[in-house]
Order: C-alpha cells, then sequence, then structure tokens
C-alpha cells in the first residue's frame, strides 16, 4: 500500500470503532449466516453468502439506521424521491 501512497486505516488491534457500519455488518453475517449453519469448507460458506445478503439481509433484515426499513425498501422509497430532484 506504501508503495502506491496508501496507508491502513484500521486502528489498533481489537478496536472496532474505526467503522461501526462494516463491523455491525459482519456481525449480522456471522451470527445470522455463518455461526448457526455447519458448513463444510470455506467455499460452501463463500458460495452461500451472496445469496444470504440478496435474499434476506438486503429485502427482509429491518435496520434501526434505516428508520427500521429494509435496505431493499429504504431505497424504494428514496429513489422516487432522488429521481424527482435529480431532473
Amino acid at each position: 500500500m506504501k508503495a502506491h501512497g496508501f496507508f491502513g486505516s484500521m486502528s489498533r488491534r481489537g478496536n472496532p470503532y474505526d467503522n461501526p457500519h462494516a463491523e455491525s455488518f459482519m456481525k449480522t453475517i456471522k451470527v445470522e449466516a455463518v455461526y448457526p449453519t455447519e458448513y463444510a469448507s470455506f467455499e460452501d460458506v463463500a458460495a452461500y453468502l451472496p445469496g444470504f445478503i440478496e435474499n434476506i439481509y438486503y429485502p427482509r433484515r429491518l435496520h434501526s439506521a434505516l428508520g427500521f426499513l429494509s435496505p431493499d425498501r429504504y431505497e424504494e422509497i428514496n429513489a422516487r424521491a432522488w429521481s424527482k430532484t435529480a431532473a
């Protein structure tokens, strides 16, 4: 990263306060999709997670930061408002 002028933004090990949204997302994925299921391999986990995100997390899981709407529903509601102001 240094060779290209970039630097890591993570804080010291064990400090979860750098990116609370990503940390919350990862916790949810682990608790709802990874821990309750027995996978035979890492490849099985990697194959399952995109479907979980697209079919459960985005369309059905409610988020307090979005007014207790799912991400899909929040975008659906706000897409109309964004398209009206974009013109």
